[in-house]
């Protein structure tokens, strides 16, 4: 297991493995992470689940689960996206994505599915169009199995079933990691057009994660992805989305914490929790410490518990670019329920 900040090897690996190890990235991540999602308290992830190396089906009870005091009222029919799932909010124990199989995605990367699908169908990307496509998916009951339903869609659903335009539906004030994995696909996506990937993928983050502190860590992860295409080390890539962006990001601190363990530095130094502020820095920073080994940064990430896979599609996604998707075991790969379409568009 490799665990320093060494900048990688340098090798021929092609643009085209780059961005199809970067879709992939999002997918294992996340589907890696799904059955120990928001555990808290490492000891009963462990005491439940194992080393979580393969796919596994969640099961309940969830010990840290706070579904239980988690609430959504639609304001009509319009707005129903709890659908046969509602009977489970409000009661303890429950797990967020119970019927979820192994090797399948939570609702955040499933619609991040659907806008890959969408793009490789139209062959562009329509602000307008994806907004009718999450509305659709959501609001057809049978789309998806998916118990939880996060916090930025209740809200986009509350204010479309007011009456508000779906372009104003979103929140203004959003800092939460999960974001990030709907504005990755853009990035990817027109990746041969970094100036233009960066600001559309930018505009489509504010659809649903308006605000400052979006806007300024999208920015940052947007350039780091698109300077790992080009061939960049991690480390360089961080380094000059930095300068790209609005966040100075302390690239030597996170080296100063190479030396404690994963789970102090995910947990204590910085929360597990999906703020970005905090989440942010803890992805970079195993994907940094781990970077010759994406395989073993994404087991440490998912055993770090918390926001698991929030920081697991984004952690997928950095070392994806940097490896290309030979840095992916092919039982992962194949194990994908639903794998992503690989779509590359480019922008004059």
């Amino acid at each position: 297991m490799y665990t320093y900040f060494d900048n990688v090897m340098k090798k021929t690996i092609s643009f085209q493995d780059r961005v199809t190890g970067a879709l992939f990235g999002i997918f294992i991540g996340d589907a890696l992470a799904m059955p120990v999602h928001w555990y808290y308290n490492t000891q009963a992830l462990r005491r439940d689940y194992g080393e979580v190396d393969k796919y596994l089906k969640p099961h309940n009870p969830h010990p840290d689960s706070i579904l239980w005091r988690s609430s959504y009222n639609p304001p009509n029919k319009s707005a129903d996206i709890l659908h046969d799932q509602a009977q489970y909010w409000g009661v303890k124990g429950i797990h967020y994505h119970q019927f979820l199989q192994a090797g399948e995605n939570t609702l955040n990367v499933k619609l991040v599915r659907e806008l890959l699908m969408l793009m490789h169908q139209n062959g562009s990307y329509l602000a307008e169009s994806w907004l009718g496509r999450m509305i659709s998916f959501l609001t057809t009951p049978g789309n998806h199995k998916d118990t939880y339903v996060e916090e930025y869609l209740r809200h986009f659903f509350i204010n479309y079933g007011q009456g508000k335009n779906p372009n104003k539906c979103g929140r203004s004030d959003e800092h939460h990691i999960g974001g990030f994995s709907l504005m990755l696909p853009l990035v990817i996506a027109y990746a041969q057009s970094p100036e233009y990937a960066k600001k559309i993928a930018l505009e489509h983050l504010a659809l649903t994660h308006g605000g400052s502190i979006m806007h300024r860590w999208g920015a940052l992860i947007a350039s780091t992805l698109l300077n790992l295409f080009q061939g960049y080390s991690l480390q360089e890539s961080i380094q000059k989305g930095s300068g790209e962006s609005k966040i100075k990001f302390d690239y030597q601190g996170l080296e100063s914490l190479k030396d404690y363990p994963d789970d102090i530095v995910v947990g204590k130094h910085f929360s597990s929790a999906c703020y970005v502020d905090q989440a942010v820095p803890a992805t970079f920073f195993l994907a940094l410490k781990y970077c010759e080994s994406p395989e073993n940064s994404l087991i440490v990430n998912t055993m770090c518990g918390g926001d698991n896979a929030g920081r697991g599609a984004l952690l997928g996604a950095l070392l994806g670019a940097l490896h290309g998707v030979e840095g992916w075991p092919s039982r992962w790969i194949d194990g994908l329920l639903h794998p992503p379409p690989v779509v590359q568009l480019d922008y004059k």
